[in-house]
């Protein structure tokens, strides 16, 4: 999703990725190069706001998007159109029967792909009400449509079909911008269309069967249809780049990094969710470029097409239940980009600028994805992966934990500007989290592998912990909160957000257990309170900014809406904590809001109150499908099991949620240790190993 703040063409608002709307740079076509993490210099043109979402039908499979709207008609209109690595193929394809454009009348996804639109034609004769032919249209990604004509006439029908074809060739980021330039000029092309850009898009659209008439000044291409009584019969558009075969998608055709995980129980919804979470994000994967095998998901469509590191490691995190191979080859791509020389930037993960709500200026997203890559390894470590991929990635990581000792010695905060920046910028409390948990995950990491530098970094957390519980703990009469943030001047910001879910969220450490936290007892039950209450709580999930709080506005990307993946996190840090009501009400609500967006669940919605008969807002700018929400689904699902591996001691502990909010619910397919694990906890909150690897031990 996009907002304001970031690099020249950057961000959004939804995003890790930066505060401007997606910096369309970030499609699939362009190469990624590090960012400098710089804000835009002062006096930059900002983007122009982008075209609403929240009503397409947007078929993914990168790198290729199919944007739709309800009717089904393709009209050159907003986003409407095939992509294929950024580029707008098709813009218009008009169907018209018997001089008639049909009425739509049903337009739904058929699976993370494809789409299907159903229109009805009147007859022409008597007019009556009744419809005597059904157009099926079926719309794919890859650039695939079927237009079928089902006859429901008593009598055979001859009809003549239209399709009126256009294109501009255009780059995602002009049409989201509005300088997408006028419809190309066509010429006939064997049995369809080709069009021609001076900037060297070209794209040929094929029919099957071939049209009985190709007119190219219109772009128009006929058939005579003969439909006998309750017939039917097909016409199949193949769009393609001039030249190029049939889309391999990266996520189709390839074995997945991510297992083929079933969910059963007493509520249906979680099949569903768990279902359109996975394909959401196999439909969102990508190759890094001069490196096929590695694989990482994009962070969201249609905006964000394209590698942004934060939400590829946080998602690559929250699946980690379905396989380590996703997050052994994000973290493989990452380390190529970590930055090396002298200076306070050695070893850090670039990213973007983001924008941080309405209260603090613009953060970096590569020091939460410096943060971020120590700890993943380290419990991808626990989940399974293999030592020598383990052995391989162990050097970049150490970098990332010597950047943070040198950036924030003595168990000082991090700040979440540039080590190199002018001025100090605020320390944010998930920051603090995130740096924490690298500390210790990574000690743990570097001890097992005969690593110098854990004792350091045990310290240094401790030092941390004793300065946060002080300096960012706010007193107030109803017991206090978490600071939001230290600004510049050491003063705390005392507003309430979502940020304070991460505080609960310690990672794994050896023997099924969780690293202590950077709240002490009190505090973290105090936290788990005021996440529960309705300031925080909208009954469709966590707000990303407390109700009662200065500048909340329920449709602020941090400042008020709810962002899934934020959802996700508290739902698993208040269950890990022992605090299930809490925790059961968060995920109810955020399943509920899923059945109400299809299961497939946006970057982030409207933070409104619940209210009886009520349905969730959609954002208008958030990106669906996103890496971060479909990731959150299946964490959602997964963390009701409680599982906690030490694959390297040959252990699993579970810890289920013993409240069981979703009734019984049985996982299969999952991946402990490299092997398939299946898990099912019963409506009395009591878990049983069903399938494991030989020899892997239930621990206590």
């Amino acid at each position: 999703m996009p907002v304001p703040g970031s690099s020249p063409v950057s961000p959004r608002p939804g995003g890790n990725d930066g505060p401007e709307p997606p910096g369309f740079r970030e499609l699939v076509s362009a190469p990624r190069r590090p960012s400098t993490g710089r804000p835009p210099a002062p006096g930059a043109r900002r983007p122009a706001a982008l075209p609403p979402a929240h009503a397409l039908l947007v078929c993914v499979a990168l790198p290729a998007l199919a944007i739709s709207t309800e009717h089904g008609q393709l009209n050159g209109q907003g986003l409407e159109g095939f992509y294929r690595s950024g580029r707008r193929l098709l813009s218009r394809c008009q169907v018209r029967v018997a001089g008639r454009e049909p009425v739509a009348v049903q337009a739904r996804m058929l699976s993370a792909d494809s789409a299907r639109f159903v229109a009805t034609l009147l007859p022409a004769a008597d007019g009556g009400p009744d419809p005597d032919v059904l157009v099926e249209r079926t719309r794919h990604a890859d650039g695939t449509e079927r237009i079928t004509l089902h006859s429901a006439a008593s009598r055979p029908l001859r009809l003549p079909v239209e399709v009126a074809l256009g294109t501009d060739l255009a780059e995602l980021g002009a049409v989201a911008s509005g300088r997408a330039g006028p419809e190309l000029p066509a010429s006939v092309h064997d049995s369809g269309m080709r069009w021609s850009s001076g900037e060297g898009g070209h794209c040929v659209v094929t029919a099957v069967p071939a049209p009985k008439d190709a007119l190219a000044s219109a772009g128009l291409l006929r058939w005579e249809v003969h439909l006998p009584p309750g017939g039917s019969q097909s016409v199949e558009l193949r769009v393609r780049p001039h030249g190029a075969g049939p889309l391999r998608a990266v996520g189709h055709g390839v074995t997945s990094p991510l297992s083929s995980a079933q969910a059963t129980g007493d509520d249906p919804a979680v099949q569903r969710l768990l279902d359109t979470s996975v394909a959401d994000l196999r439909a969102l994967l990508l190759r890094a470029p001069a490196h096929p095998a590695d694989l990482y998901v994009a962070a969201g469509a249609p905006w964000r097409c394209g590698l942004a590191p934060v939400e590829a490691l946080a998602a690559a995190r929250m699946v980690l239940p379905l396989g380590t191979r996703l997050a052994e080859s994000t973290l493989r791509a990452l380390a190529r980009d970590q930055l090396t020389g002298p200076g306070l930037r050695a070893g850090m993960i670039p990213g973007p600028m983001r924008d941080t709500g309405p209260h603090l200026p613009p953060v970096c997203t590569g020091i939460e994805a410096t943060l971020l890559f120590p700890a993943l390894l380290a419990e991808a470590w626990r989940w399974g992966m293999a030592g020598a991929d383990v052995a391989e990635l162990l050097p970049p990581a150490e970098q990332c934990l010597r950047w943070l000792l040198a950036v924030a010695p003595d168990g000082t905060f991090v700040r979440d500007t540039q080590p190199d920046a002018p001025s100090a910028g605020p320390a944010r409390c998930e920051t603090q989290a995130h740096a924490h948990r690298a500390a210790l995950l990574g000690a743990e990491l570097l001890d097992a592998h005969g690593r110098a530098g854990g004792v350091e970094l045990r310290r240094w957390a401790e030092r941390m912990r004793t300065r946060f519980r002080e300096e960012f703990w706010v007193a107030d009469r109803s017991g206090g909160r978490p600071a939001a943030a230290l600004q510049a001047d050491g003063q705390p910001l005392p507003h309430l957000t979502g940020g304070a879910a991460h505080l609960l969220d310690t990672g794994l450490i050896g023997g099924g257990e969780l690293a202590p936290g950077l709240l002490d007892k009190v505090q973290t039950e105090q936290v788990a309170r005021l996440l529960g209450m309705p300031a925080m709580d909208s009954g469709w999930g966590l707000r990303s900014l407390g109700a009662k709080e200065e500048a909340y506005n329920p449709f602020g990307h941090r400042g008020g809406a709810v962002r899934v993946h934020e959802t996700a996190t508290a739902v698993a840090g208040l269950a890990a904590a022992g605090y299930e009501k809490e925790a059961g009400s968060l995920l109810r609500g955020v399943l509920d809001a899923a059945a109400a967006f299809e299961y497939r669940l946006p970057e982030m919605y409207g933070g409104e109150q619940r209210a009886a008969g009520g349905a969730p807002l959609p954002h208008p700018a958030a990106c669906r499908p996103a890496a971060v929400s479909a990731a959150a689904g299946a964490q959602l699902l997964t963390v009701l099991a409680g599982i906690r591996p030490d694959a390297p001691a040959g252990t699993v502990t579970l810890r289920p949620v013993r409240g069981a909010p979703l009734g019984e619910i049985g996982l299969t397919g999952l991946r402990v240790a490299g092997a398939p694990f299946s898990v099912r906890v019963s409506r009395l909150g009591l878990a049983m190993v069903e399938e494991a690897a030989d020899g892997l031990q239930l621990g206590v």
